[in-house]
């Protein structure tokens, strides 16, 4: 039994994070994701004081172990935030899973700063992690984390360097740098698989929410599954954050994160014109 898509991250039972959004955006695209979650919080941790977190890595161990008695496989995995035991879970198993892509979103800094209850250990276990991926999703301080350098103003030719030296040192097919303010502009630096470095940009939008990378990279992915190129998926899933901003109510505390469902419906058109085209490019073939 071949299943298309795994997830794996934690759940937080409030604000819009993680598998609460990867879900939901991944399912309406037409995925029906499988998920193996890694924790389950009652709260994200930006911003709720102390929140609870329950360890599911030894659980997770006991998941996997069922679906290998079922033969149950997956053709795509999806790694988002993990946490310290998970981490080592996934360094552990990963090479048992036998799959097309792995899409690895290193969700462990933000703004020059490592998350709250993460060390540098942590970061030299994403790096091994790094190896096993097909597709890298940093933002800039994870990129920097990633490649041992240190956390700076860089000039967009800079990220783009940075983007290829973590596609050479990490194997990995396709890397983007995501999240790269600079001035009015909220730019995202990628090197596609054949060493093809390009920049996208979006005006900046004034507000800003917990959860917008989860949506990034959930809605990237939903692209590339449908046929989308890189370049093309992180055009796409850029769009899409800032509508989900744009949809949602003034008055919404940022912590919450944005109205992603404002603007799903746009999402779900984008990916299944790419379905119908590919059918249809199959057919005249």
């Amino acid at each position: 039994m071949k299943e298309k898509l795994l997830i794996s991250q934690d759940l937080s039972c409030l604000g819009q994070v993680s598998l609460s959004v990867a879900l939901p955006i991944l399912g309406a695209c037409g995925y029906q994701p499988d998920v193996l979650p890694t924790a389950i919080l009652s709260t994200h941790t930006g911003g709720f004081g102390d929140n609870t977190f329950l360890n599911l890595s030894s659980e997770m161990s006991k998941i996997i172990v069922h679906w290998q008695d079922q033969k149950i496989d997956f053709e795509n995995l999806y790694l988002g935030y993990l946490g310290k035991e998970a981490i080592d879970f996934w360094i552990d198993h990963i090479s048992n899973f036998k799959v097309s892509k792995v899409l690895l979103d290193p969700a462990m800094a933000d703004s020059g700063k490592l998350y709250r209850g993460l060390n540098l250990d942590y970061v030299a276990k994403m790096r091994v992690l790094a190896n096993f991926a097909t597709i890298l999703t940093p933002n800039l301080t994870e990129a920097c984390l990633l490649l041992d350098k240190k956390y700076r103003s860089f000039s967009i030719d800079e990220i783009e360097e940075l983007a290829l030296e973590l596609k050479k040192k990490f194997n990995v097919n396709e890397v983007l740098i995501t999240g790269i303010q600079m001035q009015d502009k909220i730019k995202i630096a990628g090197v596609s698989v054949r060493d093809t470095a390009f920049v996208i940009e979006t005006d900046k939008v004034k507000r800003s929410f917990f959860g917008t990378g989860d949506m990034f990279a959930s809605s990237l992915l939903a692209a590339i599954l449908s046929g989308y190129s890189l370049k093309e998926s992180s055009q796409i899933a850029a769009i899409f954050v800032k509508m989900t901003i744009k949809a949602t109510d003034s008055t919404r505390d940022k912590r919450l994160g944005p109205n992603y469902a404002g603007a799903l419906s746009w999402l779900m058109k984008k990916v299944e014109e790419k379905k119908v085209r590919k059918c249809e490019q199959g057919k005249i073939r």
